[in-house]
């Protein structure tokens, strides 16, 4: 193992919150997940004439489910902050290694909505620009004087 696998293998097992949202996320986005609510609905429903339609009997299911989401959407905000990051990340290094594209789009996600909305702008008039093909770097050193 070279020194980068052990560095983000150290780094994934220090972020345990983070390791626990990612597999509870994807346990609880199973179908077997969805299956096992299904059940906890059905059993509810059929002890419902047992238990008389009661107000406990009511207040359990809604207790349990609130208890659930609550906790669901911290897990769910905690995946989806991670994969925007990492999806960012990856648009990062694809900026960074393509030589036409502009480096000043690196971390875009960190600026001020009214700046994002200066630079959709400025996409918003090339898009309706007339099609020019690119200049390619051999086209540039042509035209240059």
């Amino acid at each position: 193992m070279n020194g980068k696998e052990n560095e983000l293998r150290c780094a994934t097992s220090k972020d345990r919150f983070g390791h626990f949202a990612a597999s509870a996320s994807t346990c609880l986005g199973s179908r077997w997940a969805f299956a096992t609510a299904i059940a906890v609905i059905l059993v509810w429903a059929i002890t419902g004439p047992i238990y008389h339609y009661s107000d406990t009997w009511q207040l359990l299911i809604n207790t349990g489910t609130t208890i659930v989401t609550f906790l669901m959407v911290f897990l769910i905000q905690n995946t989806q902050n991670r994969d925007a990051r990492a999806i960012n990340l990856k648009l990062d290094e694809l900026i960074h290694s393509i030589s036409t594209a502009k480096n000043q789009m690196i971390n875009i996600e960190h600026l001020s909505d009214e700046d994002l909305d200066l630079i959709a702008e400025k996409y918003k008039l090339i898009q309706s620009e007339p099609d020019a093909p690119p200049q390619t770097e051999d086209a540039k050193e042509t035209t240059a004087p």
